[in-house]
């Protein structure tokens, strides 16, 4: 059991299935960093100083002035500030991940067309490349 659990750790796909993971767990660290430090507070100053990530509603019958002092009490809250930011989050790893695979795409060799299957001129009926008649007419091909 255990040569058999080193065979399958060992092959390609496992590997490489878990470096993808450790990546894009290095990846998602830095697309959260660019959006809550370098694309929000932009985006907060240009509709009106505002931190998208302490939006919150409060659902309980007291007042909190601030996300913090909300959370800190324990208070039933909607954050959606945080959500909107975990979306642009979410959507920029998705738009560089289409990027990514569709250079990697570009890169790659294209497979060769297939090649039309053979006809036979009187018949049409699908014949090997390799006939020199047509088993469903019997003509004499030329080709």
């Amino acid at each position: 059991m255990i040569d058999e659990f080193k065979k399958f750790i060992m092959r390609g796909n496992v590997l490489d299935m878990a470096v993808g993971i450790i990546v894009g767990a290095a990846f998602s660290k830095i697309v959260s960093s660019f959006v809550s430090d370098i694309m929000m507070p932009p985006l907060g100053l240009l509709v009106g100083n505002i931190d998208f990530s302490y939006l919150f509603i409060n659902l309980s019958s007291e007042h909190y002035d601030t996300f913090a002092a909300a959370k800190e009490a324990g208070a039933p809250i909607i954050a959606y500030g945080s959500f909107l930011n975990d979306v642009i989050n979410f959507l920029i790893v998705a738009f560089a991940i289409f990027i990514l695979i569709k250079q990697v795409n570009r890169l790659m060799p294209k497979a060769p067309e297939p090649k039309a299957p053979r006809t036979c001129p009187y018949c049409k009926e699908t014949i090997a490349d390799e006939a020199t008649r047509c088993p469903h007419c019997t003509s004499e091909l030329k080709d």
